[in-house]
């Protein structure tokens, strides 16, 4: 008996998605959990495991297409049984591909075509010169157009797209069942870099390049596709920041005790690992928010809800947007235990192959930007948590300090301001400060976490 093959919901927030590519074709044998095809969600790819097994009868949404969760993507049975009816009741909804959309031959309209963003004529650059050949009659080859979405293909070649300022579904991929691939990315900017100067040459200037001529290589306007994560990210923190009344405690952390320790620990060791300020931070905040758990809360309209464990997330930036992995219960890992995990949810997250449980959930999340020499900013707080600690760079600069004896005096210290987000219906400002001075003292001693 056919068995229709449904879009599911591969995240708790996921109401689309798109089909990033097919690992079978139509006629091909399937067994139950092997993956039928990669899909990508608002937050990673992830593979879609087939539930039943037979002969895989209809592809109805080919690579390249969105659909919704529930919508009808392929149908599975019985070879050679009739499916009229499984696809003549899909075709009813109003979101449903059209069932005779092939993976090798999509549905070709004017609202999925985008041209080459090249000007496709400039104006004569004086009444005895030719105009300058149609850069449109030069255009590479015929390319293929794609339902809405994305194209098949690589996460680096989608990378370098997004960089290059390309449309994916004008290009040919020869990869794997069609799949863009980098040398496809390549060959197209290489032959939109011939087809300009083609195009200049047969303009039949001589001499100074003429505003017109010049017109040709000019920077242009570009239009980015929104990836699914990127409408994930405008949507939740949109959210967050119209939602939950935000109010910011800033603080100068010295940070010369910390910066000795994690120098004694990295060099005493002998296998090479090396534990980053990041994880010293998700640890020795978590100790702080143990003094403090209505920082570790959520807003729940009727209730608050206090959390017993304590669940960092921990803000990576990435070409598609931020993301912010979580590692579990920080309160009762040790900082060599968290840097591990934290390497392998980074680097997973770089790769797109991180799973709904390792990046929802947060309780408590830090943003640190010191990397890139940023001194001190403030942070959209990150649902469901009520707090976000947004981190600055270390930098040394002139700092007052009074003896025992009641004597001023300046030193220079390594200083890093940290400034707090706080949702003001779940945490009170005296709250956020007594946490905050806490949390300074610990970093600045983190001896004082033991007690």
């Amino acid at each position: 008996m056919a068995v229709p093959v449904p879009m599911l919901a591969l995240s708790p927030t996921m109401t689309e998605g798109t089909i990033a590519a097919w690992k079978f074709k139509e006629g091909d044998e399937i067994k139950r959990g092997v993956v039928l095809c990669e899909v990508e969600t608002d937050k990673a790819v992830m593979d879609y495991e087939a539930g039943a097994q037979g002969t895989l009868l209809k592809i109805v949404a080919p690579a390249g297409s969105s659909v919704k969760v529930g919508d009808l993507i392929a149908v599975i049975g019985t070879k050679g049984e009739d499916i009229t009816s499984i696809l003549a009741q899909a075709s009813a909804g109003p979101q449903t591909p059209s069932p005779s959309s092939g993976p090798s031959q999509p549905a070709k309209s004017e609202e999925t075509t985008k041209p080459v963003p090249i000007p496709k004529e400039t104006p004569p650059i004086s009444q005895k010169e030719p105009v300058p050949a149609i850069i449109q009659e030069e255009r590479p080859a015929s390319a293929p157009v794609f339902q809405s979405g994305i194209a098949p293909s690589s996460p680096l070649a989608r990378k370098l797209a997004q960089q290059a300022g390309v449309d994916l579904r004008q290009i040919q991929g020869s990869g794997p069942g069609g799949r863009i691939v980098k040398r496809d990315i390549s060959r197209y900017l290489d032959s939109l870099t011939a087809v300009q100067g083609t195009a200049v040459q047969k303009s039949g200037v001589q001499g100074p390049v003429t505003p017109a001529a010049a017109s040709l290589n000019a920077p242009m306007d570009r239009s980015i596709p929104v990836s699914r994560l990127r409408q994930t990210i405008a949507r939740r923190l949109g959210e967050s920041m119209q939602e939950a009344p935000h109010f910011y405690l800033r603080m100068a952390i010295d940070m010369e005790h910390l910066i000795n320790l994690r120098s004694s620990y990295n060099q005493a060791r002998k296998d090479g690992f090396t534990i980053s300020f990041n994880a010293m931070f998700m640890k020795l905040t978590a100790m702080a928010i143990v003094k403090h758990p209505q920082i570790n809360s959520t807003w729940l309209g009727d209730r608050i809800q206090l959390h017993s464990r304590i669940d960092v997330a921990l803000a990576v930036a990435l070409e598609e947007g931020l993301v912010a992995p979580v590692v579990r219960d920080c309160a009762h890992k040790g900082i060599e235990e968290i840097e591990r995990e934290l390497r392998d949810l980074i680097a997973r997250a770089k790769d797109g192959n991180l799973k709904p449980e390792d990046y929802e959930g947060a309780t408590f999340t830090i943003s640190n930007l010191g990397a890139w020499g940023v001194e001190e900013f403030t942070a959209i707080i990150n649902p469901p948590g009520s707090a976000i600690l947004a981190l600055g760079a270390i930098k040394k600069e002139p700092v007052v300090r009074t003896d025992s004896q009641g004597q001023d005096s300046i030193v220079i210290r390594p200083m890093l301001r940290a400034t707090l987000s706080s949702d003001h219906r779940t945490i009170d400002g005296a709250v956020a400060a007594a946490f905050m001075k806490d949390l300074a003292a610990i970093w600045e001693d983190p001896a004082k976490a033991l007690f």
